[in-house]
């Protein structure tokens, strides 16, 4: 399995898991968070193995349609890169102006951007 698959997974149930059944929202915790087996989570829950893997099948389904129509992780994920890309910048301004004033101003301003990530 694709690790950005298991991450992007991961951060879905993390927004949108408490949409899911508890046991989907538990299984797809224990695969792909706590790296246990099929067999393992159906040990736990007294399930058969492919009971949990469609589970787990159809936990995933649900979280990509309601990210395909929420689209909560994407604003996100853009959001971050926006406050990365103005950190940067403001970064640049502090090592090229040497005013105490403009550089505490610049400091907060990291500061607040810093809390958003």
């Amino acid at each position: 399995m694709q690790i950005e698959k298991k991450i992007e997974i991961s951060m879905l149930n993390q927004i949108y898991g408490n949409l899911l059944t508890n046991n989907q929202k538990q299984c797809i915790d224990d695969y792909y968070n706590k790296d246990l087996s099929l067999t393992e989570i159906a040990e736990n829950i007294n399930i058969s193995r492919q009971g949990v893997r469609d589970v787990i099948k159809k936990g995933e389904n649900r979280l990509f349609n309601y990210e395909e129509k929420l689209g909560i992780m994407n604003k996100t994920l853009k959001q971050e890169k926006k406050i990365e890309k103005l950190l940067i910048e403001l970064t640049k301004i502090q090592q090229d102006y040497s005013d105490k004033q403009i550089n505490k101003v610049l400091e907060g301003i990291k500061k607040e951007l810093n809390c958003l990530l």
